[in-house]
């Protein structure tokens, strides 16, 4: 099975770049192999394994178990060398892990510095839950004059504020018309 999860990663690197998954044709030109035969074989033990499935016109889908990444089946200390192929457990969809109500989901990117000790920087990506109620305590994304912002949500003698987390910032006490957008949820960042 370790050679098919190589192919695997193969099929998923085809897939960021076109979209689509290959014909049998091409699939066996990117991944090496000899013939329509040998990717028809390694398609079945996909499609037995849930990676990927066959539509009605006969062409290879993903399923969901495709957009996993593998998961390390202990915690990473700093300082520890890296983890050995025989440790990783079932994968994880972040699409799966992250987003719970697609309709409802919000991605947006973070500018500027007042949530950083809230380990939240510019460029960071957040996940935002629009129909998920909100509370005190949680990081919100709210819309103030025309203006949105991701600020945690604090109550002052019975009245919404929002709290940057930043202390060089002064807590926002919205006079006028405001809304909260939704509830962070997750957060993303690249670092290459």
């Amino acid at each position: 099975m370790k050679k098919d999860l190589n192919y695997l990663s193969k099929l998923q690197d085809y897939y960021r770049d076109h979209r689509a998954l290959p014909s049998y044709a091409t699939m066996a030109e990117v991944l090496g192999l000899a013939s329509k035969s040998a990717v028809h074989a390694l398609i079945k033990r996909l499609v037995q394994a849930g990676y990927v499935s066959i539509t009605p016109d006969r062409r290879v889908a993903p399923d969901d178990k495709f957009f996993e990444r593998a998961m390390a089946s202990s915690v990473v200390r700093a300082g520890i060398p890296g983890i050995a192929d025989n440790d990783l457990l079932d994968g994880i969809a972040v699409d799966r892990y992250l987003i719970h109500n697609a309709a409802s989901t919000l991605l947006v990117e973070v500018k500027g510095d007042s949530m950083i000790e809230a380990a939240i920087v510019e460029g960071d990506i957040a996940v935002i839950d629009t129909s998920m109620p909100h509370k005190v305590g949680d990081i919100v994304i709210a819309e103030i004059d025309g203006e949105v912002t991701l600020k945690t949500l604090i109550k002052e003698q019975g009245v919404w504020a929002l709290q940057p987390e930043n202390s060089a910032y002064e807590v926002i006490r919205p006079e006028g018309e405001w809304r909260l957008v939704g509830v962070l949820v997750g957060l993303m960042r690249k670092y290459r």
